[in-house]
């Protein structure tokens, strides 16, 4: 088997793979860096491809508001707060004290972040913080960040692996020595050498039939991570929220504010079967919805989530219809707060004729960019067509175990961005995602650069990752479909889909996680079938087997409401359970002979 040695091996082509790589050969300059990627460097992976609204970068800087040297305190004890207080606080604190670096750093490389009359950045109040922190470029700030990173890797020596799918960890005792990898245009097996290996993998999105991620987003680096003995945290919070089923656009903001109708797809409007409180309170939650994007159990707005999933779980599409006002919709009974924000910020004219007759003028008048961007995509709303909607998948907030280092319980194995986990809790204020994958993503690089210089090349790689490559070519290759009861990987992924969406979706229910656990374990045993779409797919699908029972696992043990984890007592309910200080705690999954395990753990309470 060929074998390639590296002294870091990074995995990965997003924004924290990009800058651990970099910031792997800036800590050691002499040191043989490389980089894997599934698909095309810089066309690949969430931050190659998201886009949203105003999408944000969470920093505090020298001119944020409280300003001082401690001010970093302000911003740590919000994403703590706002996690509920299930994440680390030391890994909290990491994050605040680091951010402003890793903007400045990202500006130098030229990304076009807006900025004021003074020269310096432009910022905004997201999601519960006090202080305005979000700097931004507009809907296109991750992307832009992805360029400058690519740009920046291409002055370096760092050895662009592309197209090659990690499969395994190859382990010299209880360190990480190297990764069993697959080249998914031929299929050939390799094996790559590493004192060091950082995962930067992603969420696993595609567990879940509608989510807002580009293909490829299979949990490979936590199902591996898995694997290999390391261990996953708050693996049941992942961010959900209602968006377009057919463009992914996350539909928050101006689409709620607008107040359109919320129908199924009999044409019922729906909603006030869910939500208990009179017409106006009603009115005044649908236009707060727009600013409570994904659903957390701690915003009112969540009975908005819960009512289409609902009707989802009945077997109903729903959609948002801007053909006509709501039955019952009086602009002059919205609360004065919001009225203020149609006059005060957006210059509407809440008494005019055409503003009062109907959501369509609202929403031109308030946003009308996204109209003229869901036409280009098939959806006109001024002809009447509506926006099918259902609950999205968005992002993990857990993952790989790590700590301050980005070190996990595996010597020389490293975590950052979206596939690492402590560092958030049940929520986190809009912007942190990004920030965190340039703050752990260049922690994860030095450290895995320092444990590098002080460690041997292990010898055994190769004879290990032929053992793994004849594992793994007897788990897909060994039937035919249809012949022994195999699924092919396109049927087993259906079927994880299916049961993910209806168990750990909005709505989450003992009986439903048991279905689920059930329907992944028969996946499991009757095995994948590498059929037409080749082995790297059908290797992608046995990492979500992996993934999606370690979900499952943590999503039965936390009976209690918490942020986007909304468990309820049982399927007839419409109100989920309330949260409890009896869970404020974290549940770590770990691997022991074959079977997952679980532990509560005291999450790091200081941020020192």
């Amino acid at each position: 088997m060929r074998t390639r040695q590296f002294d870091v091996v990074v995995v990965g082509g997003g924004g924290a793979a990009l800058r651990a790589a970099i910031a792997a050969h800036e800590a050691g300059p002499g040191l043989e860096v490389a980089l894997l990627t599934k698909g095309k460097l810089g066309e690949s992976g969430v931050t190659a491809t998201a886009c949203s609204d105003r999408m944000a970068y969470h920093a505090t800087l020298k001119h944020t508001e409280p300003r001082g040297a401690d001010a970093w305190r302000y911003h740590a004890e919000d994403v703590y707060r706002i996690g509920g207080c299930v994440s680390d606080a030391d890994l909290a604190a990491t994050l605040a004290r680091n951010a402003g670096e890793s903007f400045y750093y990202l500006d130098e490389l030229g990304v076009p972040f807006a900025k004021r009359d003074d020269g310096l950045a432009d910022q905004f109040v997201t999601d519960g913080s006090e202080y305005a922190r979000a700097c931004y470029t507009g809907p296109y700030t991750a992307n832009h960040i992805e360029q400058a990173l690519v740009r920046k890797i291409r002055t370096t020596p760092v050895k662009i692996i592309e197209n090659t799918m990690a499969l395994e960890i190859i382990k010299d005792g209880d360190k990480a020595a190297g990764l069993l990898i697959i080249d998914t245009e031929s299929e050939e097996y390799s094996a790559v050498a590493a004192k060091a290996v950082v995962l930067a993998t992603g969420g696993a999105g595609e567990l879940f039939a509608v989510n807002v991620f580009p293909e490829g987003m299979t949990g490979d680096g936590q199902a591996m991570a898995l694997r290999a003995g390391a261990e996953l945290v708050n693996m049941e919070f992942i961010q959900i929220g209602l968006s377009s089923v057919k463009t992914k656009l996350a539909c928050s903001g101006s689409m709620f504010r607008a107040l359109p109708r919320l129908v199924n797809s009999d044409g019922d409007e729906f909603l006030p079967n869910y939500y208990k409180g009179d017409a106006a309170s009603m009115f005044n939650i649908l236009f707060k919805k727009g600013a409570s994007w994904p659903v957390s159990k701690e915003e009112p707005s969540s009975v908005i989530d819960i009512a289409v999933a609902k009707e989802n779980a009945r077997g109903k599409k729903v959609y948002l219809d801007y053909s006509a006002n709501p039955a019952g919709l009086d602009l002059a009974s919205l609360d004065e707060k919001l009225r203020s924000w149609y006059t005060d910020t957006k210059a509407v004219n809440l008494d005019a004729a055409d503003v009062i007759a109907g959501p369509l003028a609202r929403l031109k008048l308030i946003n009308a960019p996204v109209v003229e961007w869901l036409a280009e995509r098939g959806i006109d709303l001024a002809k009447g067509d509506k926006i099918e909607l259902a609950p999205a998948t968005q992002h993990f907030q857990g993952g790989i175990k790590i700590l301050k280092n980005a070190g996990t319980c595996i010597p020389g194995l490293y975590a950052a961005g979206e596939a690492a986990g402590g560092q958030h809790g049940a929520n986190r204020p809009g912007g942190n995602a990004l920030m965190d994958s340039q703050v752990f993503g260049k922690i994860a690089g030095e450290s895995a650069a320092g444990h590098a210089r002080e460690v041997e090349q292990s010898a055994d790689v190769e004879a290990t990752a032929e053992a793994l490559a004849d594992e793994t070519s007897r788990k897909i290759m060994t039937c035919c479909p249809g012949g022994c009861g195999k699924f092919t990987a396109a049927e087993g992924r259906e079927r994880i889909q299916s049961a993910m969406s209806l168990a750990t979706g909005v709505v989450r229910t003992e009986a439903g996680i048991k279905r689920a656990i059930n329907a992944v374990c028969e996946v499991m045993i009757n095995g994948i079938f590498a059929y037409q779409h080749g082995a790297a797919h059908a290797i992608e699908t046995l990492n979500m087997i992996d993934s999606a029972l370690a979900v499952l696992t943590a999503c039965r043990a936390r009976k209690e409401s918490r942020g986007p984890h909304l468990f309820f007592e049982d399927e007839t309910t419409i109100t989920p359970m309330d949260r409890s200080d009896d869970f404020e705690k974290y549940v770590v999954v770990g691997l022991k002979d074959g079977r997952l395990t679980t532990e509560w753990r005291e999450p790091v309470r200081t941020f020192d």
